[in-house]
């Protein structure tokens, strides 16, 4: 048999998840001599040995990878034979190319993890940071490639004997592992005086007692309590300055889970899957969790432990596991951080002395048509690149103000950052700055261009704007429901000029003739789109007021239609006869009011008018108890979407608003009325695809921006256009909210 040499250029996730001791084990398997080796743009192999085998191990490589290992390219050469006599693991390489490899995410504790964690007889036993090749922090303990001990923040804890025993034996699943670990030579958890066990036996005495206890996990810090306490989520939401906005619940098992909520097959899968997101469920009725957890609110967002800390801290009781930060500002990583910033919030600190590099808060994910529909795409997600079709300039996109991430491109790939919050604060915009340093260090990117939203008052913009003139780049500026549909396409693999008609439905998005945009149909090719239709502006008296105020937002959707302003109208109760007066004069003087086309205003108008919610406390709560109280309701109701044909062509809510108001008058249930509006919106979005349609002959239409988020209004939108036999696309890898935006953005700029 002839006798010959490959050299094996490997890219993609290939480091951190256990590919080369992979590599190692399956050249013992087929007698083949050579070498593994890490550099910072992926692997590279050499094998020497019989051809039939190299060709063996070849096919090998891609089709018995680690689980987590993701091969984007695979190049294998012939070269000269050396005689090599054996098969070894190089030290990593720092290669001179500007070449780099995607970082694998956190990674959820495995089984085999999880049996040592509770095994009396194991030496990890009830150890809160056991890990191995096949699970535990990546992302977040990462300070540069290639993936090694040295360059995390593993490289403060030299291992013991018996873990380096682990490290070198190739038939250990610990072969190779870089964090690897154990009581003797890894991190400690402390809780005050308290260290180790001793420590979470008393952290869990602070939860059983009704405290609140600040818990340092792998991306950042969570601020716990008992989810059955009553008082103690009050405790939390009075403390934290978070009044009505759901927190989200970590629950030891799925039997735990299935008493606090409804879980489908789809469900479950994405609950234990090794990302660990917290998925929005639907309630129990009656379950034992308390009625503050997620108030007026169809849905709980739960999660299952991922980390042995949680397993640890966790028994039958499911806890409240909400991100630990001050209102308004980023999650906190360090201990001394912890104790400045949470110092009103908790009643004690469960800490650990491996240091958090970066923060990454949880995903957040539902389910629809038994797939996943990403909300916030984080911790176990990011940052894995989304492959894109084309080859790409070396790109920054900031995002928008909420919701905030920005994204990085380079090659063929697109590297969304983890959720970083809302650029508000200083300190939010200082995370968003190292997490970006992290990422340009990481994947060796030297922006040719920045890409930011064109509303001239937020913060990502101006950030931008400082960045290109410090740096003497290029800035481009996009506008915001462009980038929404450019960030569905491009997660959908199609091709940049590929004609698209875009609905964009959202809350809030600078338009191009100044308005605030939101209720858009678009004609979308490249870097180029046509405003098709959109829904009719109305002014919002006082600007932001109007998005903390449905209320208000109402009234001025009543007097742009023309309808009085009864008394019986809730929204109208809600204010005093000397304040209607006085909102009366500015709407009929035009005085601080901005137009606004925003289909997520006339959600929350319609939430007022039917008395749902008058003011709301965070992002969307108008609209989501909306939702809630239509959701699995069926009704024969139907109300006019009219659509006014022209250049834009107009969606009128006149005579939808009058049909509603008519029906409360009559004394209509308001369940029906809420799905009666969620079909006309369904149907206003089926006439506008058919009239772009027959002017255009596009049949493709990608359904994006925020109020896409609402199932409700989704199923009815998917199941008209499906019958008019239109091609749809939904998001099932970005958020469809504002945390997708700057995928959009990156290629967009990419394209000018």
């Amino acid at each position: 048999m002839p006798h010959c040499r490959h050299r094996l250029e490997l890219t993609g996730v290939v480091q951190g998840v256990g590919f080369r001791p992979f590599v190692f084990n399956l050249a013992k398997e087929y007698k083949l001599n050579g070498w593994v080796c890490n550099h910072t743009a992926g692997v590279t192999i050499e094998v020497e040995g019989d051809a039939n085998l190299i060709e063996a191990f070849e096919h090998d490589l891609s089709n018995r990878s680690p689980p987590l290992a993701v091969i984007d390219s695979f190049i294998a050469r012939r070269i000269e034979c050396i005689g090599a006599c054996e098969f070894v693991i190089l030290p990593s390489s720092k290669s001179g190319d500007l070449s780099s490899t995607p970082v694998p995410p956190d990674i959820a504790t495995c089984q085999d993890c999880l049996n040592e964690l509770n095994d009396v007889n194991n030496r990890r036993f009830g150890y809160p940071f056991l890990n191995c090749i096949n699970c535990g922090p990546r992302f977040t303990i990462i300070r540069d490639l290639p993936y090694d001990r040295a360059a995390t923040t593993m490289c403060a804890f030299p291992m013991c004997v018996e873990c380096e025993a682990e490290y070198h034996d190739p038939g250990n699943r610990r072969f190779h592992a870089q964090a690897n670990a154990c009581s003797k030579c890894g991190p400690a958890a402390f809780l005050d005086v308290e260290n180790g066990s001793a420590a979470i036996q008393e952290a869990k005495s602070v939860i059983e007692s009704g405290g609140i206890l600040a818990v340092k996990g792998i991306g950042g810090f969570h601020l716990a309590c008992d989810a059955t306490n009553n008082l103690a989520v009050e405790n939390l939401r009075e403390r934290k300055n978070r009044f009505e906005q759901p927190f989200a619940v970590m629950a030891r098992d799925i039997a735990v889970i299935r008493q606090i909520a409804e879980v489908s097959a789809h469900e479950e899968n994405l609950l234990s899957s090794r990302q660990r997101p917290i998925v929005l469920l639907k309630k129990q009725p009656n379950s034992s969790v308390a009625n503050q957890v997620a108030p007026r609110n169809g849905y709980i967002g739960v999660m299952l432990p991922y980390s042995p800390l949680h397993h640890l801290l966790l028994d039958t009781k499911p806890l409240v596991m909400t991100s630990a930060n001050p209102s308004g500002e980023p999650i906190v990583r360090g201990n001394l951080e912890s104790r400045q910033r949470l110092s009103g919030l908790a009643d004690a600190f469960l800490m650990h002395n491996r240091d958090i590099e970066v923060v990454c808060d949880d995903s957040v994910v539902r389910t629809f048509e038994n797939a996943e529909m990403p909300l916030r795409r984080s911790r176990g997600y990011a940052p894995l690149p989304i492959r894109l079709t084309d080859s790409n300039l070396s790109v920054l996109a900031v995002g928008a103000d909420l919701k905030s991430t920005f994204c990085i491109l380079k090659d063929h790939f697109a590297y969304l950052s983890q959720h970083i919050g809302d650029m508000g604060s200083l300190e939010t915009i200082e995370a968003f700055e190292r997490a970006l340093k992290h990422m340009l260090g990481l994947f060796r990117v030297d922006p040719t261009k920045v890409v930011c939203d064109l509303h001239p008052g937020y913060n990502s913009a101006r950030w931008a704007t400082e960045f290109a003139r410090r740096h003497g780049i290029e800035l481009i500026k996009v506008q915001h429901h462009h980038a929404h549909v450019a960030s569905l396409l491009a997660e959908q693999q199609l091709a940049p000029e590929t004609p698209t008609i875009g609905v964009a439905f959202d809350g809030t998005g600078y338009g191009t003739d100044g308005a605030i945009w939101g209720g858009e149909v678009l004609i979308v090719k490249g870097n180029e789109f046509e405003r098709f239709a959109h829904l009719r502006y109305s002014p919002l008296p006082g600007g932001d007021t109007c998005v903390r105020t449905p209320a208000r937002t109402c009234l001025s959707y009543l007097r742009t239609a023309g309808i009085d302003w009864l008394p019986s109208l809730p929204c109208v109760a809600h204010y005093a006869p000397i304040e209607l007066r006085v909102l009366g004069r500015q709407l009929d003087r035009d005085l601080n009011c901005v137009p606004t086309s925003s289909m997520g205003r006339l959600f929350d108008a319609v939430a007022a008018l039917l008395g749902v919610r008058q003011q709301v406390t965070y992002e969307g709560q108008a609209a989501i108890e909306l939702e809630a109280l239509c959701d699995n309701q069926s009704t024969t109701r139907t109300y006019p979407a009219v659509i006014i044909p022209g250049a834009p062509a107009i969606l009128d809510p006149e005579p939808l608003l009058r049909s509603i108001v008519s029906d409360l008058q009559a004394g209509v249930p308001r369940d029906q009325i809420a799905q009666g509006f969620h079909q006309a919106v369904a149907t206003w979005i089926l006439a506008a695809c058919i009239l772009a349609r027959k002017q255009t002959t596009l049949n493709l239409v990608a359904l994006t921006g925020g109020v896409m988020q609402n199932l409700v209004l989704l199923r009815l939108t998917l199941r008209l256009l499906r019958q008019a036999e239109f091609d749809v696309r939904v998001h099932r890898i970005v958020p469809p909210n504002d945390g997708g935006l700057s995928l959009g953005q990156a290629r967009l700029g990419n394209w000018q």
